[in-house]
């Protein structure tokens, strides 16, 4: 039987798009998705990314949750050092107990943004020192046995809103087998430590109340379309939408300096990013997602659809799911 496969939505706008296409982009998205078999749709928390809509995870959740029927959403995930878990678990308590059965907390320690973003938002070098510290405080919250003495979040207290952990180091892997949670990992576009992290959490798991055995979630880019001469241009405008992320925000490019930069060896590490990925038709797709699943034992894969525009993406999970899932 195949390997489930679920979503992370990036929210992304083209570069003719606004924010708003990207909203509404993820609604479709997270409807095709409940109509072809796919078990998630989580939503990541940037900042300061213009090309990127969900910087406001739960609301944005909120959102889908409301023109969705069955799916299950979360947030893939949700920088816990940029919040207080008392919030979290509020926002997350809030959602579970307008959509019960549906919602999904995965938890990340980066800071999902640049330096200057992190002073914005409040936060230094050593907020993420306290990450699991704050997990278990978050995770107190949402069983009803709060770590605060006389602190309890309305809504969220006893809502058990499914906790996972996410990351693209061996921290992230060795908490999540501590404290016996989920683990999903960021090989979309952090690739290095996969294997290594996916085989320390395996072997020092501890079941907990929450999960009796290891579940691993690995992420993977995909582009499918109806031929391959189009799939390998969406591939090529989003390598040149991820030029943005050498420059200063804000800044504006052209095709052809976006060509240059992703030539230099200053984007060598944006080449890297995309190692685990397939581009093409269906049937090229399908062969590499088993391929992945089959080398990293995941339990369930992620897919991160990367075409450059909503119906691109819509069209790319309709084909995966045809081909994989059917």
């Amino acid at each position: 039987m195949p390997v489930p496969l679920s979503i992370l939505d990036l929210a992304t706008a083209a570069r003719d798009q606004t924010p708003a296409d990207a909203l509404e982009g993820t609604v479709a998205l997270a409807r095709k998705a409940e109509g072809t078999g796919y078990r998630r749709v989580w939503y990541a928390e940037h900042h300061n990314m213009a090309s990127i809509a969900s910087s406001a995870t739960s609301v944005l959740i909120a959102h889908v949750a409301a023109h969705t029927s069955t799916i299950r959403l979360g947030a893939g995930g949700v920088m816990l050092p940029n919040h207080s878990p008392l919030v979290i678990a509020e926002q997350y308590g809030t959602l579970e107990t307008l959509h019960p059965g549906r919602i999904d907390l995965g938890l990340g320690r980066a800071p999902g943004t640049d330096q200057n973003t992190m002073r914005a938002l409040r936060r230094n070098g050593a907020s993420a020192d306290s990450f699991p510290e704050d997990v278990m405080e978050l995770q107190g919250y949402l069983q009803g046995r709060s770590r605060i003495p006389g602190v309890d979040a309305y809504p969220g207290k006893g809502t058990d809103v499914p906790l996972f952990i996410l990351g693209s180091s061996l921290f992230g892997a060795g908490l999540a087998a501590a404290l016996g949670l989920p683990y999903a990992f960021a090989s979309h576009f952090s690739p290095g430590a996969l294997h290594e992290a996916i085989a320390l959490y395996r072997r020092e798991f501890q079941p907990s109340e929450q999960l009796e055995k290891p579940h691993v979630i690995a992420g993977f880019n995909v582009i499918a379309a109806d031929d391959r001469a189009d799939a390998e241009r969406q591939q090529h405008e989003m390598m040149r939408s991820r030029v943005a992320l050498l420059l200063r925000p804000g800044t504006e490019y052209t095709d052809e300096q976006a060509d240059e930069l992703l030539a230099a060896p200053q984007a060598q590490h944006l080449h890297q990013m995309a190692t685990y990925s397939a581009v093409g038709t269906p049937d090229v797709v399908r062969d590499q997602v088993a391929e992945f699943a089959d080398a990293t034992g995941a339990d369930e894969l992620i897919i991160a659809h990367q075409g450059p525009r909503v119906e691109q993406r819509l069209r790319s999970a309709e084909l995966l799911a045809e081909a994989y899932m059917r």
